[in-house]
C-alpha cells in the first residue's frame, strides 16, 4: 500500500525538499541526522534560514507568517524536513506559545511577540508540569496573586525541556484557588531573568541535561502578560496540548530510523553470518513497524484534514498515543541490532560509524514519549470519552 499524491503535491514536495537540502547548511543537516545537533546555535540558525523563506511557521494565521496550505501540503513539509535531517523546529515556539498568542492574545501581545517568536529571536520553554501535576496538570498549584498591576508568582516547575537556553517562559498559574480546580488557571508570560526565577538542570537516564525545575519566588509578572482572560488558562492548555499531541507522533522521525534499520540489517552479521535482514524473524519484525506506521501516517492526514478550521482534533489523542509507542519500537529495533555494541555510551566524535553506541543511550531517552504530552494512560481516557463516547 502506498500514499498517492497529485502532480500539484509532488511540485510542492519538490520545492520544500530544494529549501531544506540547500537553503539549510550541510553540517546542522549532519549532526542532526547522527544525533549531535549542537544546541541552541543549529536551532536558532535553522529556523532564521527557514522564516526568511516563508516557511518556519505555516501553520499559523497567514497575517503572522502562516501559509495557506491544505493538510497534504503541512504533511509533505512535515515529512520533507524529516527526510532531510533537519533538526526539529523549536516546539515551544512555533506549535505552542506561537498559535496560542495568534488565537488568544490580543493585539499587542501578537505584534509584540509572534515576529520574535518566529525567528526565534524568543527561545521559549514550557511552565506546565510540576512535582505533583504532571498527567493530571489541572493539581498544579504555583500561584500567582494579583497585586496592583502586577501577578505575584510563587511556586515550581518540573521537566522544563531546554529551559536552559530560554529567554522566556509561558507558564500556567493558579489564580483562583477557591474554584473547581481547571477553572482557576491562567496563562503568562515572563523572562526567565526575571527576579526571583531559579532553573537547575535535572541529569536524565541517558546522561543529559535536557530539561530542569524551574523555581518562582516572588516572581513579578506585568498583568498585560496575562493571555486571554484571567481563570481561562485551561481552555488555552487544551488547545496547547491538542497542538502538541499531533506533533509529539513524529512520523518522520521513524520513518528515519526504520530506513536505518533496514540499511544496516543488511550489513550487520546474523544468524548463520547472513545479514540479519534475511533473518524472517527480524524481517517480519521490521514490515510489521513499517506497515503500522504508514496506518498512522494515513491516520494523521485525517486527523489534520479535520482539524483544518484551527480547532484541535482529540483524535490527536490517537497520534499520541501510537505515534510514541512507534518511537520506541524503532528504537527499540536499532538497540536490538546493535546487539552488544549498543551498550557502550556514544563518543561525541561526529563519526556516523558510532551508531550502535548511541542506540542505547536514545532508547533510554525516548522512554519519557509515553508520559510527557499527556501519558498513554490520558490519552486513552480522552479516546474513551471524546472519540468513542464511552
Amino acid at each position: 500500500m502506498q500514499l498517492s499524491f497529485t502532480g500539484e503535491e509532488e511540485a510542492f514536495r519538490d520545492e520544500m525538499r530544494k529549501i531544506f537540502t540547500t537553503e539549510i547548511p550541510e553540517d546542522i543537516r549532519k549532526r542532526a541526522a547522527i544525533g549531535e545537533t549542537k544546541y541552541p546555535d543549529d536551532i536558532v540558525e535553522m529556523t532564521r534560514i527557514l522564516n526568511k523563506n516563508g516557511v518556519a511557521v505555516p501553520n499559523w494565521p497567514t497575517e503572522w507568517g502562516g501559509k495557506d496550505w491544505t493538510p497534504v501540503q503541512h504533511h509533505i513539509w512535515r515529512e520533507e524536513m524529516s527526510a532531510a535531517h533537519l533538526p526539529e523546529l523549536l516546539p515551544f515556539n512555533m506549535g505552542m506559545v506561537g498559535p496560542v498568542i495568534a488565537q488568544f492574545g490580543n493585539q499587542e501581545q501578537k505584534e509584540r511577540f509572534l515576529p520574535k517568536t518566529a525567528n526565534m529571536d524568543i527561545w521559549w520553554c514550557q511552565g506546565f508540569s510540576e512535582p505533583e501535576a504532571g498527567s493530571d496538570l489541572a493539581s498544579l498549584k504555583t500561584r500567582a496573586v494579583r497585586d496592583g498591576d502586577h501577578y505575584i508568582v510563587n511556586g515550581q516547575k518540573t521537566w522544563t525541556t531546554l529551559g536552559q537556553y530560554a529567554d522566556w517562559i509561558f507558564c500556567l498559574v493558579r489564580t483562583d484557588p477557591d474554584v473547581k480546580k481547571q477553572a482557576g488557571i491562567s496563562f503568562l508570560l515572563f523572562p526567565i531573568d526575571t527576579p526571583g526565577v531559579e532553573m537547575r538542570p535535572i541529569q536524565l537516564i541517558d546522561g543529559s541535561f535536557e530539561v530542569n525545575e524551574v523555581f518562582f519566588n516572588d516572581v513579578k509578572v506585568p498583568v498585560e502578560n496575562l493571555v486571554g482572560e484571567e481563570n481561562q488558562g485551561w481552555t488555552i492548555a487544551k488547545f496547547l496540548l491538542g497542538n502538541e499531541r499531533s506533533g509529539i507522533a513524529r512520523i518522520g522521525h521513524t520513518k528515519n530510523w526504520l530506513s536505518d534499520a533496514k540499511r544496516l540489517a543488511a550489513q550487520v552479521p546474523g544468524p548463520g553470518g547472513k545479514p540479519m535482514l534475511d533473518d524472517p524473524v527480524f524481517a517480519a519484525r521490521l514490515a510489521g513497524l513499517e506497515n503500522e506506521l504508514l496506518a498512522l501516517e494515513m491516520t494523521q492526514l485525517r486527523v489534520v484534514a479535520s482539524s483544518a478550521d484551527g480547532k484541535p482534533n482529540p483524535a490527536s489523542s490517537l497520534l499520541k498515543l501510537r505515534g510514541s509507542e512507534l518511537q520506541q519500537e524503532a528504537l527499540e529495533l536499532l538497540m536490538d541490532l546493535a546487539g552488544p555494541d549498543s551498550i557502550p555510551a556514544p563518543t561525541g566524535s561526529g563519526d556516523e560509524d558510532d551508531w550502535a553506541g548511541k542506540t542505547t543511550p536514545e532508547y533510554l531517552n525516548y522512554r519519557k514519549v509515553t508520559i510527557y504530552g499527556g501519558s498513554s494512560e490520558v490519552q486513552r481516557q480522552i479516546i474513551d470519552k471524546a472519540v468513542l463516547g464511552l
